[in-house]
């Protein structure tokens, strides 16, 4: 049977990135290729006592549809608590399955085929893979170690006068750790005023930071409705409970409502009561602190490893947080080679080319250190830098 499928159906393929994951499910093979909380971490006993709570006050309302908006307690409490230097109402927070839903609900509500959208180089392959479906033409701004390069994006504006949204990730950037600071946040809601142009920015890795104070997000300097916010509890509590908000201007997420609307009614009634019921219960905030001192120490011997091992021109950022650290090679050596050789050696990355949406380098790869052990991040590093050295 020729299956009649919708155009931009026809254009889907799988994501270059979970293919590759594929080959890293060998037993014994040490992997630095996901983006994967720690599991170790999550609150088991915990969550046993919040459903046995939840079943015994709530059990018929848990099991029922609920609103589309989202569990009012939940809203509540990350407008109040989780967006940071802004105070939101919870009339203007939508619950979404992951902030993944949200770049999904993003492309729907504001790309067009053909239409422009500014990104960073690289950028963050989940958004590419949501947007994609839509048919965008991509206009990459370029980075520096402090992220997105702010003449260069209102550089980019001038010769793009008709560019639908940026996409930035501010803090802790999938796939580089950049953080961008906060002057450069301001100028990017000016120069957005100035042009009329949204802002998503997309935020999922903010409090996970392990040194110094959490700078406010774009948002918080937003006084227009320009910025639209994208968050998670994924990083922060269960990634498995698909639990995270669209925050933005009535207007704005009036529409995001109606898009959530025709795609599933509503998130899992469930799902969001157990969240709110831990909140109550116990204190997320020391949760939190226990995820960021495990990644912390990860982090610091991920770090130690390739200054010991690497190459000493292999270039990357010393990140402040987030999970991720992003290494530059010399131009000559493309990374995708060097993972099939590292597999080979039970090591295994992601290669940096599925992160840019145009023009692609090759000569990158990400690291992600907060799901392997201390040890297993000192063996990995020793012989991924084996492999590397062969290629210098």
């Amino acid at each position: 049977m020729e299956l009649k499928l919708a155009k931009r159906a026809q254009k889907l393929k799988a994501s270059e990135i979970r293919e590759l994951l594929k080959l890293t499910q060998k037993k014994g093979l040490i992997s630095f290729a996901g983006g994967l909380p720690a599991p170790e971490l999550f609150p088991i006993d915990e969550m046993k006592k919040v459903t046995e709570e939840i079943f015994t006050k709530y059990g018929k309302e848990v099991l029922q549809y609920s609103l589309t908006e989202g569990n009012e307690d939940l809203r509540t409490i990350i407008g109040e608590t989780r967006m940071k230097n802004v105070k939101v109402p919870k009339e203007n927070i939508l619950i979404t399955s992951g902030s993944q839903q949200g770049l999904d609900f993003t492309g729907k509500l504001f790309i067009d085929k053909g239409d422009k959208i500014i990104c960073e180089k690289p950028t963050y392959l989940g958004a590419l893979t949501a947007f994609n479906v839509y048919e965008p033409e991509y206009v990459e701004v370029e980075m520096d170690d402090y992220g997105m390069i702010i003449e260069d994006l209102e550089e980019k504006l001038k010769s793009n006068p008709e560019v639908k949204f940026i996409y930035t990730i501010p803090d802790f950037q999938n796939p580089t750790g950049r953080t961008l600071p906060v002057d450069r946040r301001k100028k990017m809601v000016e120069i957005a005023k100035k042009y009329e142009v949204l802002i998503i920015e997309d935020n999922p890795y903010g409090e996970l930071r392990y040194e110094g104070e959490r700078y406010p997000s774009i948002k918080s300097f937003d006084d227009d409705g320009y910025v639209i916010y994208l968050g998670t509890f994924s990083k922060i509590f269960c990634p498995g409970l698909r639990i995270g908000w669209i925050c933005a201007s009535d207007i704005i997420i009036e529409k995001y409502i109606m898009v959530k609307q025709s795609a599933d009614l509503h998130c899992n009634t469930l799902a969001q009561q157990e969240l709110v019921t831990f909140m109550k219960m116990f204190d997320i905030e020391e949760h939190i602190d226990q995820i960021k001192e495990v990644y912390r120490k990860r982090r610091n011997v991920m770090l130690e490893a390739l200054e010991k091992y690497m190459p000493k021109d292999v270039k990357y950022v010393k990140t402040e947080g987030g999970l991720f650290i992003w290494l530059e090679l010399k131009e000559t050596i493309d990374t995708k080679v060097i993972f099939e050789e590292a597999v080979k050696r039970d090591v295994a990355f992601v290669p940096g080319h599925s992160f840019y949406a145009k023009d692609v380098r090759k000569n990158y790869m990400r690291l992600n250190y907060s799901s392997m052990s201390e040890d297993l991040i000192k063996e990995g590093i020793k012989r991924l830098s084996e492999v590397i050295m062969e290629y210098y």
